[in-house]
C-alpha cells in the first residue's frame, strides 16, 4: 500500500513538471516554428504550429542583411566583461563580510543590499544626467558601469550565503599552517565556492543579456546597441516583421543556452547547497 501511494505521488508530480515544462516551452518552440516559415504564412489564418514550407530566409536576413551581428557583438562583450568584473567584486567582498569580521561589517553588508530595493527606474534620469554632464553617455563603458554597479550587491550577499556555510575550522587549521589570508582564499575558499561563482556568473549573465532599461535608456547610437534594443528595429510603423523578429529571438537565446549547458551542475549545486548540512 505504501509502495503504490508513493508511485501514484511520483506519478502525479511527473504529471505536473511535465506540464509546466510543455507550457514554459510552448513560445520557444512557436517562436522557432515561426522563423522557419516564409513571410506567406506568417499571417495566415488559422495559423498553423507546423509549417507548411521550411525556410531559412529569416535567419539568412537577420544575420546577413541587418546590423544584429553587431549588436550580438556588443552584447556579447558587454556581458563577458560584466560578468568576469561583477563576479570578481562580489567574490573578494563577500569574503571579507563573511570572514573577515569588522566593526560595522554587519550594518554595512545590509546597506549593501539595501541598494538592490531601489527601483532602477528611479535611477535612470540621475544617472542620464550625470553621465551626459562627464561625457560618458551613449558608450559602452556607461553600460558596463550600471550594470556592474547594479549587480555587484545583490552577487555579494548572494556569495556570503556560500562563504559562510564554509567551516571556520578549514580556515583557522590553514592559518595554523602559516597561510595568508590571500593563500586562504584563493587556494582553499574559491575552489570549494565554485558552485556559488557558476551561479552568480550565470545569473549576472542573464540579467545584462535580457535588459532592456539600461540598453535603451544610455545607449542611442546604432553601432553600440544591445541585443534587447537592436531586436526592437524589426518592429516598425509599417508593421512587425514577424517571422524575422522571432529569428533574432531564436539566435539570442542560443548563447545562454550554451551557457547554461556549460554550468549547469555547477548551477545546480549552488541551487541546493544550502539544502543539506553536515
Amino acid at each position: 500500500m505504501h509502495n503504490r501511494s508513493r508511485l501514484v505521488k511520483r506519478t502525479f508530480t511527473y504529471i505536473v513538471v511535465a506540464v509546466c515544462a510543455m507550457v514554459a516551452l510552448f513560445p520557444i518552440i512557436w517562436a522557432l516554428s515561426t522563423s522557419l516559415k516564409p513571410e506567406s504564412q506568417v499571417l495566415q489564418y488559422p495559423p498553423k504550429f507546423i509549417p507548411e514550407t521550411f525556410t531559412l530566409e529569416n535567419f539568412r536576413m537577420v544575420l546577413f542583411q541587418s546590423n544584429y551581428s553587431v549588436y550580438f557583438r556588443n552584447t556579447i562583450m558587454i556581458t563577458l566583461i560584466v560578468m568576469l568584473i561583477a563576479t570578481v567584486m562580489a567574490s573578494h567582498a563577500a569574503y571579507a563580510f563573511s570572514k573577515l569580521k569588522f566593526r560595522g561589517s554587519d550594518v554595512l553588508m545590509f546597506v549593501v543590499l539595501m541598494t538592490t530595493m531601489i527601483p532602477a527606474v528611479a535611477e535612470i534620469t540621475p544617472l542620464y544626467i550625470m553621465f551626459v554632464k562627464i561625457g560618458i553617455y551613449d558608450t559602452r563603458f556607461a553600460l558596463g558601469l550600471v550594470y556592474i554597479a547594479w549587480r555587484a550587491p545583490i552577487m555579494t550577499w548572494l556569495m556570503k550565503g556560500f562563504f559562510d556555510q564554509i567551516p571556520s575550522e578549514i580556515s583557522d587549521a590553514a592559518k595554523v599552517d602559516g597561510a595568508s589570508q590571500a593563500q586562504i582564499f584563493y587556494q582553499i575558499v574559491l575552489p570549494l565556492s565554485k558552485p556559488g561563482i557558476a551561479s552568480i556568473a550565470l545569473l549576472s549573465a542573464v540579467f545584462v543579456w535580457n535588459d532592456y532599461l539600461v540598453s535603451s535608456s544610455f545607449v542611442s547610437d546604432e553601432d553600440k546597441r544591445m541585443l534587447s534594443t537592436g531586436i526592437y528595429t524589426y518592429v516598425t510603423s509599417y508593421g512587425v516583421y514577424w517571422g524575422q523578429l522571432m529569428a533574432a529571438v531564436v539566435i539570442a537565446m542560443v548563447p545562454l543556452i550554451i551557457l547554461f549547458v556549460c554550468l549547469q551542475k555547477q548551477f545546480v549545486a549552488g541551487l541546493t547547497s544550502g539544502a543539506v548540512k553536515g
